[in-house]
């Protein structure tokens, strides 16, 4: 019988190898230019989006054959599978407004969601040559200068969530979705920096110890979030649904409610921030 650490290493590693050469389509694309077009929700798509999930579809395909995967575009092109205690959910451009915007946050995301929590998580940014991976199980979580043009594996460093400093803490909130809420809900704490940052990469921040909490006050998709879930649960830190329960995947139409991601720091939950 085989070592389940040894397998979701493996597959792990699968992920990582997913994400890297979906990062260099990307990054070819974003080089050499790219046309825009938009999806019904008005959300902008290029051809890098298409590439990277093709790829990155192949390989998960590959090393775990039948595991269903939930693909953003895929979904948007109507086909969405029947997932159950186990599936991918895949984001192949998250942040693609970046992308189009020629700022460096956006991401590949690759994660594996098991009983309803992501387990595996990989977010790779190729502008900024940063790959993030984490195992939940075996609780470990590591970071990687991996350039999209490189030919060897990087060094990995691994990662862990800092205790959340007496001073003042530093949050990472998005760039294009703060909130007068997400303003009222931080009047709670005492606030050193605040950082505008795209994508996943908020939830790395948390995981690396560079950042102590990360509100978000509003709609994502599971796909958005699962795999910058994953490295920061590695890491040891949470993501929390109102209430303050674990946010959870595999819910109607993969919608996510509110959520608060943090390190150390046992965040104030929704339900009690005044806020409604």
């Amino acid at each position: 019988m085989s070592d389940p650490l040894d397998s979701d290493t493996r597959l792990l590693e699968a992920m990582v190898a997913a994400a890297l050469q979906a990062g260099r389509a990307i990054d070819e694309i974003y080089r050499r230019g790219f046309d825009v077009a938009h999806k019904p929700d008005a959300s902008p798509v290029t051809d890098a989006d298409h590439a990277a999930e093709a790829i990155i579809l192949e390989h998960l395909q590959r090393a775990a054959r039948g595991v269903p995967i939930v693909a953003e575009e895929e979904v948007a092109a109507g086909r969405t599978p029947t997932v159950g205690m186990e599936f991918f959910l895949v984001d192949p451009l998250d942040g693609t407004r970046e992308f189009v915007q020629r700022r460096g946050d956006f991401t590949v995301n690759v994660a594996l969601v098991r009983s309803g929590l992501p387990v595996l998580g990989v977010v790779y940014a190729p502008a900024n040559s940063q790959l993030f991976a984490g195992n939940v199980t075996a609780g470990s979580a590591f970071r990687s200068e991996q350039a999209p043009t490189a030919g060897t594996r990087a060094s990995r460093v691994p990662i862990r969530v800092r205790p959340a400093p007496q001073a003042g803490l530093t949050v990472v909130a998005s760039r294009s979705h703060t909130t007068p809420e997400t303003d009222t809900y931080l009047s709670h704490y005492t606030v050193a920096e605040r950082v505008a940052v795209g994508s996943s990469l908020k939830f790395c921040l948390l995981a690396a110890g560079s950042a102590d909490l990360y509100p978000r006050l509003g709609p994502t998709m599971e796909w958005d979030t699962a795999a910058g879930h994953a490295v920061l649960a590695a890491a040891g830190g949470r993501v929390l649904a109102p209430g303050g329960a674990a946010l959870r995947y595999g819910k109607a139409g993969f919608r996510n409610p509110s959520f608060i991601a943090s390190g150390t720091l046992e965040p104030l939950p929704l339900a009690a921030s005044n806020l409604s």
